[in-house]
């Protein structure tokens, strides 16, 4: 019982870690200027 306990804590703890890189990551990116879809500009408040 121990090591499926401890099997499921050390994918949740990468799970976790993946996700916080991945957040991380987001933050580095350049916003958009315009929209993808309509081409329209992106007001810069709603830009990271």
């Amino acid at each position: 019982m121990a090591d499926i306990i401890d099997s499921a804590s050390e994918i949740e703890e990468l799970q976790r870690n993946t996700a916080i890189k991945m957040r991380r990551l987001n933050y580095q990116t350049v916003s958009a200027t315009h929209c993808c879809e309509c081409g329209d500009p992106i007001d810069e408040r709603r830009r990271l």
